[in-house]
Order: C-alpha cells, then structure tokens, then sequence
C-alpha cells in the first residue's frame, strides 16, 4: 500500500555494491519540457504511486535529457510509478521552485541530483518536513541528509580515467611527459571524487607530471579556455584528464584550432554520441560508460519499496560516507565502464547511444570499429 504521506522511512547503514539489470523504453513528454509517466497497475512493478525527479540542467552534460529522462520514464513506467521528470536547468531558483511544486502535487518519493549543497540540501528539508522520502541520484549532496543514494563508484570512475590515459600513452609510445588535469565543478561531489580516481592512479604510476589543474566547472567552454592557458604555459604537453566528454569536446575545438587534434589526447565520461565520435577519431583516448538504465532501475526499485513500506536494505547494500554530516547513506553503487574505440559499439549494443548519431561523417570509422 501507499505509505502515509506524514511518514519516512529512517535510513538503513548497509555494505556491498549491487548493481541492475537495464530497462529500455521511453514516456512521453508535456508541453513544458517536463514528462509524466502514467501507470498505476501495481501488476506491472508492484507499487503505486508517485515519484517525483528533479534533474539538474542540460549544460553540464547531454546525458541528463538523452539517457537519465528516457531511462527513468522507463523504469517508473516498468514498476507501475506514475511520475514527474523536470528539469532546472541550470538554475537554483528553478530548481527550488520545481520542489515545491513536486511536494504540492504529492509526490511520496522525491529524487533529485542537486545543482549545489545550497539548493540541494534546501529541497531534503522541504520534502523532508512534508514527510516525503529523498533519494539523491548521481550526485551525493553534502550535508543534504538524503535517505538513500544512487548513483556509481565515483572513485572508480576517476580511477578509470585515469589509468585511460596511462594506458593510452604507453600505447603511443609516449612513457613521460607533462599532463594536466580539467575537473569537474568545485561544487559537485562527484568531481572531487573522480579526481580522487585520477590523481592517485597518475601518483602511483610516477610517470608523467601534472603541471596544469584547474576547473573546468563542467563547461565546454570553460574547458577549453583553461587548455588554451594550459597549452600556451606547456606547449609540451602530452595528454589531459578532462573529466567528462562535454568538457573534452571544448577542448578538443581548441586543439583544433591550434592544429594540435590527437596529438595531445584527452579522456572523457558519460559516453556521449560526441565523445563516442572523438572516441573514434582518436581524439580522445576513451569515455567512462556509466549505464543509466542502471541507476534508473535502482532509483525505481528504491521508490518501490519506500512506497510499500518495505526494507530497503536488501536493495541499498552499500552505503557513501556523507562527509558534512559524518554519517554513512545506505546506497545503490553501479560499476562504470572504460570504452575505447574497440568497445564503442558496447554502447550502442546497450542501447545507450544511437550509431546515426555518432557515425555522422565519419561512417568510415564506424565501419572498421563494427559500430552498427
């Protein structure tokens, strides 16, 4: 049954990763640039009710509208959820706004991957205060004191990133050097914990030097301004941790530009049709593939349980320290994937990207790397 509205579930500490099998399927979409999946046949999932998201923008990376929107829509609609998907946009007003209005409306389960801690943490208390359970999804919100999290290994993302680029620079031959790192936003979780990743697997290997790090704050073109200065103060540098394809992508039009494409490769993550596409072309040396449907899933599974008043615990079997609070959040944590060319087509045969979209133009590459 429906849980009371003016009740939540305590968190469960738990430990151990899990991870889910993938969903495909798409809900549609409302005139406001949101959606709303329908479906209250409990037979389907077992659970009714509602289930509210709030995303946080289109900027930051493509994978919030092309694969987290299509792969939650499926999910809630497989378990029978009705649900609201909005997106903020880049914006905190908007995003406290949409919190609102997702308490007004009723949701029973709120999930959101905060813009900041400030208007992350805001919204937990909202929704809390109205008794409604929270699930951080991707992004952990420091001090937020969500009950559950979803979301990868981000370390091991990082570290993944890292040893990429080792990796792709023993390959080319190229044994040391100088390198530079381009994080994510100072205020997201996640790129302080990818970065984790990188710089204690670059530190361990001893082989090259970071003379450049700074952030990229999740902008293409941010990015691609810090390697213009990075490039102008070492212009001998052989390769960059740039922490997702967006960012990569900025990059790579300013090595363009500088006539230096692919000769100082870079790495990437959320494994876009664009950064799939410079995959190929060698601009980049490989992308994290962190299968959304996977997280869907979780987040969904979760719902279902907190709705019907069931223990969540044998579903969020690991747990994230929240550093703020000093307290553990009982988690859902899935396993990332390094793509390089030879495995692009991984991707596509998950159904996680389209083939039309990355083999635009470069069909010749497609075709030798068997992507279809």
């Amino acid at each position: 049954m429906v849980r009371n509205k003016g009740a939540r579930l305590a968190s469960l500490a738990a430990v151990g990763v899990l991870a889910f099998g993938a969903l495909a399927a798409c809900g549609s979409s409302d005139s406001d640039g949101g959606s709303a999946t329908g479906g209250t046949d409990s037979s389907s999932g077992g659970a009714s009710g509602k289930v509210g998201v709030i995303l946080p923008d289109s900027k930051s990376s493509v994978r919030w509208e092309t694969q987290d929107r299509p792969n939650l829509e499926a999910a809630f609609k497989a378990a029978g959820l009705e649900s609201i998907i909005q997106n903020a946009e880049g914006s905190p007003d908007a995003f406290g706004q949409l919190c609102d209005q997702m308490i007004t409306e009723g949701v029973d389960v709120l999930i959101e991957t905060d813009l900041d801690p400030d208007s992350g943490k805001a919204c937990i208390d909202k929704a809390k205060n109205a008794g409604i359970a929270v699930i951080d999804y991707d992004r952990l919100t420091l001090g937020g004191g969500a009950d559950y999290y979803v979301s990868f290994d981000n370390v091991k993302v990082g570290e993944l990133q890292g040893q990429g680029l080792i990796d792709g620079l023993q390959a080319a031959g190229t044994k040391s050097g100088n390198i530079a790192f381009i994080n994510g936003a100072a205020t997201d979780n996640n790129a302080t914990l990818f970065k984790q990743g990188y710089e204690q697997v670059i530190k361990d290997d001893g082989s090259y030097t970071v003379v450049g790090d700074q952030t990229g704050d999740w902008d293409p073109d941010t990015a691609g301004k810090v390697f213009d200065q990075f490039y102008a103060a070492h212009p001998d540098l052989v390769g960059l941790i740039t922490a997702n394809d967006g960012m990569a992508g900025g990059v790579i039009a300013r090595e363009k530009a500088a006539g230096v494409e692919g000769t100082i490769p870079v790495t990437g993550q959320d494994a876009t049709a664009e950064g799939l596409a410079n995959v190929l072309q060698g601009y980049q040396f490989g992308t994290v593939f962190k299968d959304t449907s996977l997280e869907a899933k979780a987040a969904s599974d979760l719902a279902i349980a907190i709705i019907n008043g069931d223990d969540p615990s044998s579903i969020a079997t690991g747990s994230v320290s929240d550093t703020e609070l000093g307290v553990d959040v009982p988690s859902v944590l899935a396993t990332p994937v390094w793509i390089t060319a030879d495995t692009v087509k991984d991707v596509v045969a998950a159904g996680q990207a389209d083939a039309a979209d990355i083999c635009k133009g470069i069909e010749d590459l497609c075709s030798k790397y068997g992507v279809s």
